[in-house]
């Protein structure tokens, strides 16, 4: 049986937490790091209109458990390396407080090197000592009487070993970025962060190596924060995945929590790449592109209102010649803009009043490009109207 790498460092025998509270940060011409002032706090809405005033992050709370992995997912530019570098202790956080592990690192006039912090970091690129061969870039930081016995169990943990006297040029890419895990693991980092360190694998490497880092982490003992703009990759390793848009968290929750129930318009659109329609209310109807929808609690506003639809919820049909010909003035006609082999079925576009939607269909479903379509929602099938995420179905025709 393998020796615990958890046993083996007792500096980690019980893995760190992250906890951020309140967490601002902004960049600032000729990079100073003032305190500003926070604007108002403003709600999380539906995350398509850019806020004004340049917050980078914007009042993040978020914890991570001890052997706890955790996705941060979200579009370039939403804050996510941001956050990892503030974590990591190359930035200082403008407002709010940094504590890992239950000891307060930023915020409230404290500050703790990156050095002192405990936390191992796993780049894009590798970040890997070109001059130094694989047993010296492993080993690189740990302190001088560290156990290196460790190394060699991480090595052999992730199928490197006899590759110790090899350098980086000798490696693949997938040996190159599992030896950049083994040196953020080799001192007994109780926080591991990574930062889409997959995204330069091909897709085979990518699988497999993703598929082994819950398991990697979980024999060390680590908590782990990992960096994508990929949905499926988060949804699929991560124990909870926490979505950052303009600086903003918009839910933080396990994939399957997540996939069921967005709490945001947002969410709903980047992580189920899911279709927004405008709708309005009147009376006791929700009323769309796509026809009227009823629901228990529907919002009494009449503007701002989102129905998030799902690709499978909707259905694509063919018309008739007469209906091409004499369409009915509340068919809702679809062009085909397109559409995509997935392996198992077409993700179809179409274009519904200057809209673009998408659409699963099975794979004897052949539409051609211009062909146009009658656009509907499948039976039994329903979406959610945000803000709020409150389920709707289609209302039963009069």
């Amino acid at each position: 049986m393998r020796p615990s790498l958890v046993a083996s460092a007792p500096a980690a025998a019980a893995a760190s937490a992250v906890r951020l509270e309140g967490i601002w940060q902004r960049y600032q011409p000729g990079g100073a790091t003032a305190a500003l002032p926070v604007p108002a706090p403003d709600p999380v809405g539906q995350g398509e209109v850019a806020p004004a005033d340049g917050w980078t992050l914007r009042g993040i709370d978020l914890s991570l458990g001890r052997g706890e992995l955790v996705g941060l997912l979200g579009p370039s530019g939403c804050g996510k390396t941001t956050l990892l570098r503030l974590i990591a202790g190359f930035e200082r956080p403008q407002r709010g407080t940094l504590e890992l592990d239950g000891r307060l690192v930023a915020g409230e006039g404290r500050w703790l090197e990156p050095e002192r912090r405990g936390v191992g970091m796993v780049f894009q690129d590798y970040a890997l000592f070109p001059h130094l061969d694989a047993w010296r870039n492993a080993c690189f930081g740990l302190r001088p009487r560290q156990d290196r016995a460790r190394v060699q169990r991480l090595l052999d943990l992730l199928g490197l070993a006899g590759l110790e006297r090899r350098y980086p040029h000798e490696l693949s890419g997938g040996q190159r970025q599992r030896l950049a895990l083994v040196r953020a693991l080799a001192p007994g980092n109780g926080v591991v962060l990574l930062d889409e360190p997959f995204s330069n694998l091909d897709v085979e490497v990518r699988l497999r190596l993703r598929s082994e880092l819950p398991a990697v982490l979980a024999e060390c003992g680590a908590a782990a924060l990992l960096v994508t703009h990929d949905p499926e990759e988060a949804l699929a390793v991560c124990d909870r995945v926490a979505v950052l848009h303009q600086g903003r968290l918009h839910q933080c929750a396990s994939p399957m929590e997540l996939v069921s129930r967005p709490a945001t318009a947002f969410v709903g659109r980047f992580v189920l790449q899911g279709n927004l329609l405008r709708a309005e209310r009147r009376g006791p109807l929700l009323h769309t592109p796509l026809g009227a929808f009823e629901g228990q609690a529907l919002p009494a506003a009449a503007s701002e209102l989102q129905l998030l639809l799902t690709p499978e919820a909707l259905r694509l049909d063919p018309l008739s010649t007469a209906e091409i010909s004499a369409p009915a003035a509340d068919l809702p006609i679809a062009r085909v803009l397109g559409r995509e082999f997935l392996g198992r079925d077409w993700l179809v576009s179409v274009e519904l009043q200057g809209q673009t939607l998408r659409v699963r269909l099975p794979l004897e479903r052949r539409l051609e490009r211009g062909q146009p379509c009658r656009l509907g929602v499948q039976r039994g099938a329903g979406g959610l109207l945000y803000p709020g995420a409150v389920p709707v179905w289609p209302a039963p025709s009069p």
